[in-house]
């Protein structure tokens, strides 16, 4: 692409500020750092740059693409793995989308068994509790994990590297997957079952898989029915994986022993942000702060200096490419060779 490459850098935090301009240099990329999220109305900012640069709670449907090719944008850029807030029917042959398809699979695995951990010790009401010179053990009581059934849904490269963790608790492994990597299951003695097998014997419930029609709110009111009293369900994935307020009932009833969430399926607008001079209008999410056995988090499994490092690399890589007009390996829209659409591509996890 001829003339310097611009980029418009939306929902810019400090760290991304950080670990972008280390490499800039690099590159000789004009970027423009903005605070606020891309939408419809903030996609004007854009104007007289040839790149957005876009995260997981940004808004791409097809209104906002719609104004970015009307100023002139050619690619998106999303400094993530997950692209299903993007509306790829919209984009398709009007403007590229590349994604980060992965940058640290340990960083999320890794923090999925920490939220596990974390739940069944009770290690986050122990904290403030010793804080408060408490030092009583009541209601902290947890299990051993030896022994115990974990159900992995999503074997991809952070579901594997979860189970790969998982060796040394000696528990027993359930996978599921649309597409199986029997090689690699066998190494971690992991099987791959039915869906309603993990539900029905698995005492936790890890979720690794990326967010498709198929799968939205798949952790329901039918499903949780099918689980064991007091399973832990543990979500670093996308947060319309759950049906939240069927959740709330579950976890209202009793029957689910702790969940615990690093993301949430109305999270924009509260996670990454500083909320703590207001307060929480989403109903649903303050409920959720009430349980004793829940565990949010604000989106932040990925967060580990490698992974930053390597999507500011992989980012700035991806758009290097296309100002050199080579191929675009990372590009979202390679889903729709074979006659697919992009729109009915599957949405690979953060």
């Amino acid at each position: 692409m001829r003339g310097k490459i611009k980029i418009a850098f939306f929902d810019a935090k400090p760290y991304d500020r950080l670990t972008f301009d280390e490499i800039r240099g690099r590159y000789g990329f004009d970027i423009e750092y903005l605070e606020t999220r891309l939408t419809p109305a903030s996609a004007k900012l854009a104007q007289g740059c040839n790149v957005v640069c876009a995260f997981v709670n940004d808004e791409l449907g097809a209104e906002t693409i719609g104004e970015l090719v009307k100023y002139g944008v050619k690619l998106i850029a999303m400094r993530s793995a997950g692209f299903n807030n993007v509306d790829l029917a919209a984009a398709c042959g009007k403007i590229d989308v590349v994604r980060v398809p992965k940058y640290s699979p340990y960083a999320v695995a890794e923090y999925a068994l920490g939220m596990l951990l974390c739940l069944n010790r009770k290690l986050h009401r122990a904290y403030f509790r010793v804080r408060e010179n408490n030092f009583s053990i009541n209601g902290f009581m947890g299990f051993d994990m030896r022994g115990k059934t974990v159900g992995i849904i999503g074997t991809g490269k952070i579901g594997m590297t979860f189970a790969e963790i998982l060796q040394g608790f000696g528990v027993k492994i359930l996978a599921s997957d649309p597409y199986p990597n029997y090689e690699t299951a066998k190494k971690l003695n992991a099987e791959y079952v039915p869906l309603e097998r993990i539900y029905r014997e698995s005492d936790i419930i890890s979720l690794h898989c990326p967010l498709t029609k198929e799968n939205t709110h798949m952790i329901n009111a039918g499903s949780m029915a099918m689980m064991k009293k007091n399973v832990v369900i543990i979500n670093t994935s996308r947060g319309k994986l759950i049906e939240t307020q069927d959740l709330i009932d579950a976890l209202k009833q009793n029957r689910i022993g702790g969940a615990g969430l690093d993301v949430y399926e109305e999270e924009a607008g509260y996670f990454f942000e500083d909320c703590s001079n207001n307060g929480i209008a989403d109903d649903v999410l303050a409920r959720l702060l009430t349980f004793p056995n829940v565990l949010v988090t604000s989106h932040q499994a990925f967060f580990t200096r490698e992974a930053m490092d390597n999507i500011a690399e992989v980012t700035m890589d991806n758009i290097k490419s296309f100002a050199e007009g080579g191929p675009l390996k990372n590009s979202v829209c390679q889903n729709c060779a074979g006659g697919r659409k992009c729109s009915d591509a599957a949405t690979p996890q953060q």
